[in-house]
């Protein structure tokens, strides 16, 4: 993503000495002072949890701070909430359209809520159709639409009536690397026009190419700036291990335990290291390894200042016995798989087998096919072709002895969110059979290890995203599966939490359990042993992450990103489809 267009300083939002309390316990906001400009992006970025859904919705006027001022396009939000409202485009985190309605009749619904004059809406309907590029798709109910798609939609309702000020919470959630790199530029246009932009993200390389960065955690403003100028405080401090031999996995996890590291990520071929303030890393864990500076970016310093990485120390895996063997056969079989829904067909003859503790990956654009192949393999969707098998057992034949043998954390929060946190861990006990005294131990294990004691007696709807997510992972593994499947495990969590579920991740698999994994994080790709890409239903290219680079590496780019193959990949196959 390129930095945006250069901004005025013209301030359209003015913070000053912001704070918001909802109950009795810290402050939800704590005397947070910034600007949004004109014709700027203006990222906020934080944990999750960090207070940045709050302090948008005290933009919009539909909360009040308990102290301090919010003045949005001149209006102070206490005296003057219709006049901002009015005034506005505001797309919330979660999907707010209507999805048994047309895309279509979205926006008529939405011109009607904006009091757009019916001469104009033909011309502003056709341009944002254009804008968003869903003109082909104005019939189609908005819930059949990709997680890309239904953006977008969300995007031109909250245009309908041309905002000074666009108020984005968390848009590229849960969409794939080309879709938010489509809104991203659509964005971007719209400064062009003198439009100011807040872009809330998890993304971190789209924090690094905003004009300016507000970064929150716990309620706090902890920066204001340029994005360069947080980057700067981890100058020196970042190191490429590069030559690393055996698995990078496990030697990752092994320098994150290491003196003087206080983050590290697999990149590419090699394992990039963040170190503290007391100079170069200790690698003598990586054996003959190379240690070469590197240029630092945003998310080393963005972790750096919230106090570094969790380690590479796994407790759940620690406490996971070894699954069985299974001699030669794969754990998990896909033969043919296919899926059709009437006249589509969601999933054309997929097929791959994946093997004791390895992890494989399910990559492509949103709607391509990807959560439709899991379900299959999971048994909560029938095949109309094909056989899928876990440990040995036909998901057509044997689904319940199938299911038994695997963890499955679903896309969607798909826990009881009216139920407290332990009363989930003690459901989701009895359904994988679990009793008596084993059943105790489990549950306390996963109280102590996910840290669910403070939180125990919570409905699991008003957790943070964050310990959703770790609820939805120990209800998972709660009787030590002997495959994982995770279905977008991390997305639209804070990269520390993410950093926590994959040390969970490798640390299992090198305990031997099998996992099968969804991401739109291309950097998460990189921990996969092996990668199917899937589009338009079908795979259209399997391998390493190194395979599949190397496929798409040119003279002119002899080193691409995975997300770089990602989209090669996928515009190779259109060529191929076009020709």
């Amino acid at each position: 993503m390129s930095p945006s267009s250069t901004p005025t300083d013209e301030a359209l939002v003015r913070l000053t000495d912001v704070t918001k309390r909802f109950s009795d316990g810290p402050a939800a906001l704590d005397s947070v002072s910034g600007e949004v400009k004109r014709g700027a992006i203006t990222g906020l970025v934080g944990p999750d949890g960090a207070g940045k859904t709050t302090l948008i919705r005290l933009m919009t006027g539909l909360m009040l701070p308990d102290s301090g001022t919010v003045e949005v396009l001149g209006f102070d939000t206490r005296k003057n909430p219709a006049a901002i409202q009015a005034s506005i485009g505001y797309m919330p985190q979660r999907f707010g359209l209507y999805e048994d309605l047309s895309v279509q009749e979205n926006l008529d619904l939405y011109a009607d809520l904006r009091g757009l004059p019916k001469g104009e809406r033909a011309a502003a309907f056709d341009e944002l159709l254009t804008f968003t590029d869903l003109k082909r798709f104005t019939t189609r109910l908005a819930g059949k639409l990709s997680g890309g798609m239904k953006q977008k939609l969300g995007l031109a309702c909250a245009l309908l009536k041309k905002p000074r000020l666009l108020l984005l919470d968390e848009p590229g959630v849960g969409v794939d690397p080309i879709s938010r790199r489509d809104l991203w530029k659509m964005v971007e246009n719209l400064t062009q026009e003198g439009i100011g932009v807040l872009w809330s993200t998890a993304y971190l390389d789209e924090a690094e190419a905003c004009d300016h960065v507000l970064l929150l955690n716990q309620g706090k403003l902890l920066f204001s700036g340029k994005p360069h100028d947080l980057t700067g405080h981890v100058e020196d401090r970042v190191f490429k291990v590069s030559g690393v031999t055996g698995r990078r996995r496990q030697v990752l996890a092994e320098l994150l335990q290491a003196k003087g590291v206080i983050d590290g990520v697999i990149q590419g071929d090699a394992i990039r290291l963040v170190a503290g303030k007391d100079g170069a890393p200790d690698i003598a864990a990586a054996g003959g390894a190379k240690l070469t500076p590197t240029q630092p970016r945003f998310e080393d310093a963005f972790v750096d200042m919230l106090g570094g990485g969790p380690g590479g120390r796994s407790k759940l895996a620690e406490a996971q016995a070894a699954p069985s063997e299974t001699g030669d056969r794969p754990v998990i079989e896909a033969r043919g798989l296919t899926k059709r829904f009437g006249d589509f067909t969601a999933a054309d003859k997929i097929t791959f087998d994946i093997s004791r503790g390895e992890i494989f990956g399910l990559l492509g654009p949103n709607g391509a096919g990807k959560s439709t192949t899991f379900k299959m393999l999971c048994g909560l969707l029938k095949p109309t072709e094909g056989e899928g098998r876990v440990a040995g057992f036909d998901l057509r034949k044997d689904a319940a002895e199938a299911r038994n043998q695997l963890g499955y954390m679903a896309q969607k929060f798909s826990l009881y969110g009216d139920l407290t946190v332990m009363q989930n861990l003690e459901f989701f006990a009895g359904v994988y059979g679990l009793s008596g005294s084993i059943r105790r131990e489990r549950i306390e294990l996963m109280t102590e290890i996910f840290d669910f004691s403070r939180h125990a007696r919570h409905s699991a709807k008003d957790l943070p995203l964050g310990l959703k997510q770790r609820l939805a992972l120990a209800c998972a593994v709660m009787h030590e599966p002997r495959a994982l499947f995770l279905d977008e495990p991390t997305s639209g969590v804070d990269p520390i939490t993410r950093r926590e579920f994959w040390t969970h991740i490798n640390g299992l698999v090198e305990k031997g359990v099998t996992v099968l994994v969804t991401t739109h994080f291309m950097d998460e790709a990189e921990y996969c042993d092996r990668i199917s890409l899937i589009y338009r239903g079908r795979s259209i290219a399997l391998g390493s992450p190194d395979e599949l680079k190397a496929r798409v590496a040119t003279r002119e780019a002899p080193d691409p990103t995975m997300e770089d193959a990602f989209i090669a990949l996928i515009k190779d196959s259109e060529a191929e489809k076009a020709a």
